[in-house]
């Protein structure tokens, strides 16, 4: 016949005595820890108000965005850039819905609608201030950040923000795109060889590109000159 464990007295001091040092810890500290339950708690409601309202601002960012990128397709960029008095223009909507996705295009379309205008330190300001993850959207943001250095005559930077869009991701469209405006910036300053560098680069990476396509007379052309 099985003999019954008796139980260890010993063990049976040790959980009592460890229980009592627990309460006694809690009945210690117990504004300590429901000061900071309440922190908690307080904390997680905030984050879910804010992504609450974060929500409703995208969607009232989102309908106002659709009549600006409707006035920037028909080219009316003075609607587009400041509203028509009954919806918002880029530059508030980019403003007053900076945290939102919407708010963040907004800084794009306005930069490039300034762009358009004529208005080139406004356009650098607003393109600088788009947050670039989008990688369709961000090389054209910062080429068009080249074109208004070169429109104020700033070609070296022009020239390095073309470079930098043409880096910024593989893309067989904006790559060479951008390749050839700083190559021909180049050869119009009398940079030949950096611009043979450039015209040869599209030749070997995208010949399939309408740059590549007729990149041989441009490369003849930068040999001759040089």
């Amino acid at each position: 016949m099985a003999k019954s464990k008796k139980e260890d007295p010993r063990a049976m001091e040790g959980f009592e005595e460890s229980l009592t040092k627990t309460e006694q810890f809690l009945e210690n500290n117990w504004k300590t820890i429901t000061y900071g339950l309440a922190v908690i708690a307080v904390i997680v409601a905030a984050v879910w108000l804010y992504n609450k309202r974060l929500d409703n601002k995208t969607e009232e960012a989102l309908s106002q965005m659709y009549v600006a990128e409707n006035y920037f397709a028909e080219d009316s960029l003075q609607l587009a850039l400041y509203g028509d008095g009954n919806y918002l223009g880029f530059i508030d909507i980019a403003d007053e819905y900076s945290a939102t996705k919407p708010g963040n295009l907004a800084y794009y379309y306005a930069g490039v609608c300034l762009l358009r205008a004529g208005e080139f330190e406004d356009a650098i300001v607003y393109l600088n201030k788009y947050k670039k993850k989008d990688k369709s959207i961000s090389p054209v943001a910062i080429g068009c950040i080249g074109d208004a250095y070169v429109e104020l005559g700033n070609t070296e930077i022009g020239i390095e923000y073309y470079l930098k869009a043409a880096d910024y991701s593989e893309n067989k469209f904006y790559n060479p795109l951008y390749l050839m405006k700083a190559a021909q910036i180049y050869e119009m300053e009398g940079s030949y060889d950096k611009a043979l560098e450039l015209y040869e680069e599209i030749k070997e990476k995208y010949p399939e590109s309408s740059e590549g396509r007729n990149i041989d007379k441009y490369i003849a052309r930068a040999k001759i000159r040089k």
